[in-house]
């Protein structure tokens, strides 16, 4: 029976809507009688989310010069917009459990989209956008409907595995082949379904052809770039075992110099290892 993406998101509750403690947040920050210090007071009471956002501002991710202290001192410092940013994407990777090892290590799974998310916002900052952490997030996102599919489709996906590897084949490929869409299409749609910002759902389901995107054209070519450079670099993996082609329209956007993919690997590199011992010390 064939099935479409919009039915693998259907009844499932454990995606249904985002963690509580981010509308929360949210609401916070877009109300105009809420004060940094309500903000903060929001945070404070997930504890979890609390150090995590810490350990993240205090890390390579940052770099600033002295120590950030409170959560206050956090919101005041990198901003209200900024810090929800980061702390959905870390409260994201907490959604998901019991994925098959045979399907996908979530270790290498969470490495691989942080990677990229790291990636993003280096591209965002080279090209000055005024919030590289949105990008960061959309890096962190982008294959998150592989998640739906190794949850809702395990035996299917075990087998688009194992014909991808042994064609050898790119994965998305193997999935539109097997089900008619790809795991980008899912993921956008449960952005879409999550009501967040139009642009990580554009930039998420058409990171992988991304002049099919007309919205968000350079965002979503940031992250289909990000996520090439992290799969040259055999940063994790979401399941894929081959480095995608970089799509030459997307290159052209960006309108960068060749010595410029050298610096992001280098920032990459540099920050990598500190984000995952802040990001994921207690996933």
């Amino acid at each position: 029976m064939d099935i479409s993406p919009r039915d693998l998101l259907r009844g499932y509750v454990e995606v249904s809507s985002l963690p509580t403690i981010h509308l929360r947040l949210e609401e916070a920050i877009n109300n105009p009688k809420k004060s940094m210090s309500d903000i903060a007071k929001v945070i404070r009471e997930d504890p979890g989310l609390t150090a995590r956002l810490l350990r993240i501002v205090n890390s390579a991710f940052y770099n600033f010069p002295s120590k950030v202290e409170t959560i206050s001192q956090a919101v005041t410092i990198v901003g209200t917009q900024q810090l929800s940013a980061l702390a959905l994407a870390t409260s994201v990777m907490h959604m998901f459990k019991g994925i098959q090892s045979t399907l996908v290590s979530m270790d290498s799974f969470w490495r691989h989209s942080i990677a990229c998310g790291l990636a993003a916002r280096v591209l965002a900052t080279m090209r000055r956008d005024t919030n590289a952490e949105r990008f960061f997030v959309a890096g962190m996102l982008h294959d998150i409907g592989r998640l739906i599919l190794y949850t809702k489709l395990t035996d299917k996906s075990q087998a688009i595995l194992e014909n991808a590897r042994q064609r050898p084949q790119l994965l998305y490929e193997s999935e539109r082949e097997a089900l008619g869409f790809t795991h980008a299409v899912v993921g956008g749609l449960l952005l879409q379904n999550w009501k967040l910002p139009t642009s990580l759902e554009e930039i998420v389901m058409y990171h992988h052809n991304p002049t099919s995107a007309t919205r968000f054209p350079v965002e979503t070519a940031i992250v289909h770039l990000a996520d090439i450079i992290v799969h040259s670099m055999r940063l994790g993996t979401s399941g894929e075992s081959y480095i995608p082609p970089i799509d030459p329209t997307a290159w052209e956007k960006l309108n960068l110099h060749p010595s410029a993919l050298t610096s992001v690997e280098e920032q990459v590199d540099r920050q990598y290892q500190d984000s995952l011992r802040s990001m994921m010390a207690d996933a």
